[in-house]
């Protein structure tokens, strides 16, 4: 089996928007010697050679700082009139199951993604959904993680690409961008430019009415085969969160 990762790594990043920046502080060994001798073991009974345990502390991480998946609970507190599932609550069945790419890496900066664009690929390539599969939309924008324009460049779902998705039995979807939608940036100075206020966050408050769960901040997309592959997607399980911090992977049979 070859395991790949789509997970970018956890690290402090100066050139990261202030609202992604990770803080970590790497405690060395010799700084726990301290503590287990507050704990009451002398020096003298130390194990020989033992110079304590390294340790690390995250000091500042947002949920939604690096690959992550988002709850309903993100996008509304209630999904269809009922209250919105917080990531504690996905069922875990969901974050695991066949992988699915579309390749949407044509699509122009700010050029919404369609249910046409996504008919139009699966038909090309004689592709076929299946409810529960986990959908992973490559825009290539990956390329652009870690940098300071990481959230203003790229393509994005469109609202009814997302309730389409959905309703073929999709419950978790994911992309390489910086968010689900088109950039957020750009969608509020359309939104202002326009003054529309259904166009801001349109993909994401399908999730207002229709249960789903997606991920963002994916990367190495292009490693991977359209079809034939398992995905595992499984978050941190922080009680109460819109989100978790995700090791995504992808499994394939050699």
């Amino acid at each position: 089996m070859k395991i790949i990762d789509l997970s970018k790594p956890i690290r402090y990043n100066k050139n990261d928007p202030w609202f992604m920046r990770v803080k970590i502080k790497h405690k060395p060994h010799k700084k726990a010697k301290w503590l287990i001798r507050i704990f009451g073991l002398p020096f003298k009974l130390f194990p020989k050679g033992f110079v304590g345990w390294a340790d690390d502390t995250i000091q500042k991480m947002g949920v939604h700082a690096t690959t992550h998946i988002d709850a309903p609970w993100h996008y509304s507190p209630t999904t269809n009139g009922e209250k919105s599932k917080t990531i504690d609550e996905i069922p875990l069945d969901w974050c695991y199951g066949d992988g699915l790419v579309i390749d949407m890496k044509h699509k122009e900066d700010f050029d919404a993604i369609t249910v046409s664009d996504i008919e139009s690929f699966l038909k090309t390539n004689d592709l076929v959904l299946q409810p529960n599969m986990i959908v992973l939309i490559k825009t290539g924008r990956d390329k652009f993680n870690g940098t300071k324009d990481f959230h203003k460049v790229g393509t994005g779902m469109s609202a009814e690409a997302t309730s389409w998705l959905i309703d073929q039995g999709i419950k978790v979807m994911g992309i390489d961008s910086w968010g689900w939608d088109l950039p957020l940036p750009y969608l509020v100075k359309k939104a202002k430019e326009t003054n529309d206020p259904e166009l801001f966050w349109e993909a994401h408050l399908v999730g207002r009415d229709k249960e789903y769960c997606h991920m963002e901040q994916l990367v190495n997309l292009d490693a991977l085969p359209y079809t034939g592959f398992k995905i595992a997607v499984f978050p941190l399980k922080i009680v109460g969160a819109s989100a978790a911090p995700a090791r995504v992977v992808a499994m394939l049979e050699e």
